[in-house]
């Protein structure tokens, strides 16, 4: 198997603080700026940073739904890894300065991909899609921070 990686970042006009705080509230903030691709969203345990489990399902295609319930970890200063219990899905959410007043946020998943024929357009296919379902998240995170 084959680690599959898939990096999306945006520049958000708020200051990195303000931005991880957004992200890192599971309670609140997350819940409101996921895309569509995103259903059945609950936080089981905490709802602010580390400690909080959170589920949701990904329609990543058409065909294609993972059920995903997360343990939620901050390994470094703004920084968040959500670890799937059901997969080797990973996500790693950074915030960083990017100037005065702005941020750069970037999100990078990683899983461990199939073999074979499958995991070759799994490879080739997988982290577009997924970059397009971020960059909305990350569009309407930049959103709701920016306005607040």
């Amino acid at each position: 198997m084959a680690l599959v990686e898939a990096t999306t970042e945006r520049i958000v006009a708020a200051e990195p603080e303000r931005v991880y705080a957004a992200l890192a509230d599971y309670a609140g903030t997350r819940g409101r700026v996921l895309p569509e691709q995103f259903s059945e969203y609950e936080v089981r345990e905490g709802g602010q940073g580390a400690g909080t489990v959170v589920h949701w399902k990904l329609q990543a295609t058409s065909k294609r739904v993972r059920d995903c319930l997360f343990d939620v970890t901050a390994p470094a200063e703004r920084q968040l890894v959500e670890t799937d219990r059901n997969s080797s899905l990973v996500n790693t959410w950074t915030v960083g300065e990017a100037g005065e007043g702005r941020s750069k946020v970037v999100v990078r998943t990683t899983w461990q991909g199939a073999t074979g024929v499958g995991g070759f357009f799994e490879r080739t296919f997988a982290p577009k899609g997924l970059a397009r379902i971020y960059d909305a998240l990350l569009a309407a995170l930049a959103a709701d921070v920016e306005k607040n």
